[in-house]
């Protein structure tokens, strides 16, 4: 991922943008065929200097700036002819904006491989699961039975919306940039006039049609109905897809982290030389995999918050607005990519131990089953009433060291409707799932 967004990454974007404006241009007859090749000769083998345009850049408050001119220079060593028509027509937003959606595709493909794996990883999990009891645990307390196939389900059914929403921003939400100084296209419609080719009397709708269908298909990235250069909706969305995706891995981490605890110990990480070691104690073992994961889900939001704070941009190219998205979404593309491909590991390798979550289920002696039983009551009792008789119980259960099932069964209200056995068989965990295992199958389904 950080070969994919580099500052080099950005730079051989940026030629691609170069390259495949003068092509299209090419090909509709807007310059010569002749100038494309040339221009495609000379940076063939040439390297940019990143620091070198990093600090010259400063000048311009952007790098598209210097880049041009040293493209410029590069080509007219080469071919001089060709060197008129760099950059043809063109402004620093549109390469750069058409860049950045090109470096937001290629890091987008490589998250959602990575997603597939880990949705892959887990669905073995959630298959080999489906009926394993554990204990639902809600504000960190035990509530009800569910099953850990359902729990990795829920882990799954995140991912997969948010696999969902990246497939749709690199289906149809990156989209190229082409507007000219302003947004009104006008530099490239006058160099359509002043060409030999058809698009000289054709309507600036038409040259704007076809220019950009065939730039963007250059590139293999989407044509914009209209420029956006200050309406930075394809931004915005990458960066909610991306805090999407975070979130989803980081449910899947914190709860890792959650059931690795020492007195929970119901899941475990992959094991590897060195991994989960403590400076100062050893015989620790941390789920560090779920960690770097759950460091990047709270880090995300916040870089996204700064990219939908850069949709306020005046007037027809900000300043500051514009400047300020492109650290946030290369740290965005960083942290989320480090995220999904350590989550693929730890899928791949995560221990489940349903002897232990069998053993935790059964730590409260029924109690897990009081929602059951209240239901149960309520209308023989009535509701307050039944709740009342309920508490008692537990608190008694809690206080003597006794099972719940046999508190209940000394309580007179109680025993009036249930006997000793129904009470028992109420209580027992694996006959109140619910729809979990149907959940499971649904989720699964979705793959």
């Amino acid at each position: 991922m950080r070969r994919l967004v580099s500052d080099d990454a950005w730079i051989a974007a940026m030629v691609d943008v170069e390259l495949a404006l003068v092509q299209a241009q090419a090909r509709l007859g807007i310059v010569p065929a002749s100038a494309a090749q040339g221009i495609a000769r000379a940076v063939r083998t040439y390297r940019f200097d990143a620091d070198a345009l990093a600090q010259a850049a400063r000048g311009a408050a952007n790098p598209v700036v210097v880049f041009v001119a040293e493209l410029h220079r590069v080509v007219a060593a080469v071919d001089p002819a060709a060197a008129d028509y760099v950059h043809r027509g063109s402004t620093s937003q549109d390469i750069l904006d058409t860049a950045t959606m090109l470096i937001a595709a290629r890091a987008v493909t490589a998250i959602i491989d990575d997603l597939d794996g880990v949705i892959d990883a887990l669905a073995r999990l959630a298959r080999a699961h489906r009926d394993t009891p554990i204990a639902g645990r809600t504000l960190g307390m035990h509530a009800v039975p569910t099953t850990f196939g359902a729990k990795v389900a829920v882990w799954m059914q995140g991912l997969l919306d948010a696999r969902d929403r990246l497939n749709q921003v690199a289906a149809s939400g990156l989209p190229v940039q082409l507007g000219g100084a302003a947004g009104t296209y006008a530099s490239y419609v006058e160099c359509a006039r002043i060409s030999d080719s058809d698009l000289a009397t054709a309507a600036s709708e038409e040259i704007y049609e076809r220019l950009t269908t065939e730039f963007a298909t250059e590139l293999a990235l989407t044509a914009a109905p209209v420029p956006w250069q200050t309406v930075r909706t394809p931004i915005a969305d990458l960066a909610t897809a991306l805090a999407v995706t975070s979130g989803a891995l980081g449910k899947f981490a914190v709860d890792v982290i959650t059931q690795s605890r020492t007195e929970i110990a119901e899941v475990f990480e992959p094991a590897a030389a060195g991994r989960g070691e403590s400076s100062a104690m050893p015989q620790k073992r941390n789920p560090v995999l779920a960690t770097l994961i759950r460091s990047a889900a709270v880090q995300v939001p916040a870089l996204a918050s700064i990219l939908l704070g850069a949709m306020l941009a005046e007037d027809e190219r900000p300043a500051g607005a514009w400047h300020a998205e492109w650290q946030p979404l290369r740290e965005c593309l960083l942290l989320v990519g480090g995220s999904a491909h350590t989550a693929v590991e730890l899928a791949e390798g995560l221990t489940a131990d349903g002897a232990r979550m069998k053993s935790n289920l059964a730590t409260t002696q029924g109690q897990v089953l009081a929602e059951r039983l209240a239901l149960r009551l309520a209308p023989l009792l009535g509701k307050e009433a039944a709740k009342k008789v309920l508490q008692v119980a537990a608190f008694e259960a809690q206080q003597s060291g006794r099972s719940f099932s046999e508190v209940l069964a000394e309580d007179s209200a109680v025993r009036t409707h249930l006997s000793e056995q129904e009470i028992t068989e109420l209580l027992r965990p694996e006959t109140y799932l619910g729809a979990a295992a149907a959940f499971v199958d649904r989720v699964l389904n979705r793959l």
